[in-house]
Parts: C-alpha cells; sequence; structure tokens
C-alpha cells in the first residue's frame, strides 16, 4: 500500500487528469482555470427583459444553456407561450429545438406567430415518459450539439404503465417519478457536454398535505408540482407562474374581449442567483401578435429608483447628466423608441435589478418585488 502511495506522488496533476480520462474513455477531467465545463456560458432569453434581470446575479441571462429548466404555472398563465418564446430565441442562436408535446395542443400558426420557424423545429408526439427520455437520449448520442429539448409537459405525460394498465391511480403510485430519477441521472452530463438545454414545462397543483401542522404547510407552500424530488434537485432554474383573477389583471380588446392576461413570476430556484424574486408582465394571446408585453413592463420594474420621479400621474426620467424627461405612463412605450431615453431604461434595470447585490451581506436584494405591492 505505502509503495502504490508513494508511486501516486511522482505523478504529476497533468498526468493524473490523463489517467482518469484514459480510464474513462471520455474527457471527463478538466482544469477548471482553463475549462469549466459546468459554466454557463450562454443564455435563452425568455421573451422578458426584467424576468431575464433577475436569474443570474451579475447579468442579464434567461434559460441557461447546459442545464434543466422548470417553468411551471396554474392553468391559463402562459408555460406554453414562454416555451415558444424560448424556441424562437433558441433558433436565433442557431440551436436546434426538439418539442415534445403531450398534450397535443400546439397550434403550428402560434408558433409562426411567435417566431419559431417550423422547417427547423422538430415537433414529437410525448407518448409517454419512457418515450421523451429516450427520444432525447437518441438525439444527444447522434452527435447532435445545442439543442434545445422542450417537454410539453411532464404533468400530463403518462408512463409506459399507465398507457398499458387500468385506470386505478394506485396501480402505477410513484412509478413516473422513479423513471424520472433514473432518467435525469443518466442524462445530466450529456446535456451539459452537447452544450443542449432541456426545458421542462410543469403545473402547479394544489398542496394538501396531512398531519397537525397541515395548516401552516398549506399557507407557507401553497403549490407542488408532479415529478418527484429527482427533479427538483436536477432543475438548475424553477419559474414558477401565478396570475391575479381580478378584472385589472385581464387586458381588453375595444370589443370587451379579453385578449391577454397579467402573470406573476417567481424564482422558486435559482444556482445563478437568489431563490424567491420575482417580477410580472402581461402576455397577449387573443391577437394576431402574442408574446409577453415586454417594454410596458420596464416602468414597473424601475418604480422606486432614484433616477425616476413620480408626481401623481407624471413621471420623470433622470439622465446621469442631470437633466429630465416628463412622460405619463399612456405615453410610456412611445418614449421608449426615442434611442437615448432606452439606453437610459436599460442602464437604470442593469443597475437596479442585475447589479444590486451587497457583496458584504452575501445575498441579493430585490429592487422591486411584486409580492411587496
Amino acid at each position: 500500500m505505502a509503495k502504490s502511495k508513494s508511486k501516486a506522488g511522482k505523478i504529476s496533476i497533468d498526468g493524473l487528469r490523463t489517467l482518469i480520462n484514459k480510464t474513462s474513455g471520455v474527457e471527463v477531467a478538466h482544469n477548471l482555470k482553463e475549462a469549466n465545463p459546468t459554466e454557463v456560458k450562454e443564455w435563452i432569453p425568455t421573451g422578458s427583459r426584467w424576468l431575464d434581470s433577475i436569474i443570474c446575479r451579475g447579468q442579464l441571462a434567461g434559460i441557461p444553456v447546459g442545464k434543466f429548466t422548470e417553468i411551471a404555472g396554474l392553468e391559463s398563465t402562459g408555460k406554453s407561450f414562454m416555451a415558444a418564446q424560448c424556441a424562437a430565441e433558441a433558433q436565433k442562436m442557431g440551436m436546434t429545438v426538439v418539442y415534445m408535446d403531450s398534450e397535443s395542443a400546439i397550434d403550428p400558426g402560434f408558433l409562426e406567430r411567435t417566431g419559431c420557424n417550423l422547417d427547423d423545429l422538430i415537433y414529437v408526439q410525448a407518448q409517454s415518459v419512457e418515450h421523451v427520455l429516450e427520444t432525447v437520449e437518441s438525439v444527444l448520442n447522434s452527435g447532435a450539439e445545442r439543442t434545445l429539448f422542450i417537454w410539453d409537459s411532464l404533468a400530463l405525460t403518462p408512463t409506459v404503465s399507465d398507457v398499458e394498465g387500468d385506470f386505478n391511480p394506485q396501480s402505477t403510485m410513484a412509478m413516473k417519478a422513479r423513471i424520472l430519477s433514473k432518467g435525469m441521472s443518466k442524462l445530466t452530463i450529456p446535456i451539459a457536454n452537447t452544450k443542449s438545454a432541456f426545458l421542462v414545462l410543469n403545473q402547479l397543483k394544489t398542496n394538501i398535505p396531512q398531519g397537525p401542522n397541515a395548516r401552516i404547510v398549506a399557507m407557507t407552500t401553497p403549490y407542488i408540482t408532479p415529478g418527484g424530488k429527482a427533479m427538483h434537485y436536477v432543475y438548475s432554474l424553477r419559474i414558477w407562474l401565478t396570475g391575479r383573477k381580478a378584472k385589472s389583471a385581464f387586458i381588453e380588446d375595444e370589443s370587451g374581449f379579453r385578449i391577454g392576461s397579467e402573470v406573476k413570476v417567481k424564482l422558486e430556484k435559482s444556482r445563478f442567483g437568489t431563490q424567491g424574486r420575482n417580477c410580472a408582465f402581461k402576455i397577449l394571446w387573443g391577437t394576431e401578435e402574442v408574446g409577453i408585453q415586454d417594454q410596458e413592463s420596464w416602468l414597473e420594474a424601475i418604480k422606486g429608483a432614484d433616477s425616476l420621479k413620480q408626481a401623481g400621474a407624471w413621471f420623470a426620467l433622470v439622465h446621469k447628466d442631470g437633466t429630465e424627461e416628463k412622460f405619463q405612463s399612456a405615453h410610456w412605450v412611445s418614449k421608449l423608441q426615442d434611442e437615448k431615453f432606452r439606453n437610459r431604461v436599460f442602464e437604470i434595470m442593469d443597475e437596479q435589478i442585475i447589479r444590486k447585490f451587497d457583496v458584504r451581506e452575501g445575498n441579493a436584494e430585490d429592487f422591486y418585488d411584486v409580492d411587496k405591492e
């Protein structure tokens, strides 16, 4: 034993890396100063600059390439709309999009209106959880790189046992969670090494806890997501969508028909920033142009900043040279067409939302939090 240690001690660090890689058959040992396989170097925009600003501490981000992301929400909160916008942005970055749909609810016209190129998009009918995982694995093993996999949705995708069995839920209890636990452990490193991304859409379900502390648990954790604990660990980013039922939370056309709704967003988990950060925006879904009303949300994002003053219905944007531009909220979008005004808004957002981080305290601090309204 002592002799073996002596020989090991004579091997250089580079030699040990070479030995480990040779034993593994692939490059698994790295010098983190030269190449960090865990670092996220690319982000897929979500369609909301405010959301992209709160995901990662210190930079404008989005959906991380090389990682797993969850977008979970209540019904009609815009999960598929956000996924479609992410798909369009991924295509602009030169990524291949594989859209696996178990809900049979995707409209090609809707995808095109969000900016997707259908010729470069692969649509897959997700027949089962096993089928989804096998599809992803086969694509990754084919040598394909930079692929965005979208799974819509985990909650509604059955297992093979569900399809072939009866309608008794207890006959396949925990089957999906067990399959996902094994599948995620197989796919995590290939997703990272191929610079791909796995975006999982999921449903928020009402938490019905049991036991003496059930009421407290229900208040602190009102929602849960299906799929098991393994998914919670594998996700690097979890985005939860909820909405308000008030009439003011909807967008109506001239005839009074609802064409959009407001969405509240919470970071349930982020390995790149701070858990619990919030933002909000409205999504148009009943018009020819669908998607997030991104620009309209920027005013709420910077409210309270020293560089934005408010007096009644009037606002004043303070430029770096001390000059002020006055405007009303109704003219906000038109004001953003001015390049100087728009760039100043970006500067304020970057300063107040992205860079507001107290290093001494070791925690990030929200400039604006929807829940504090």
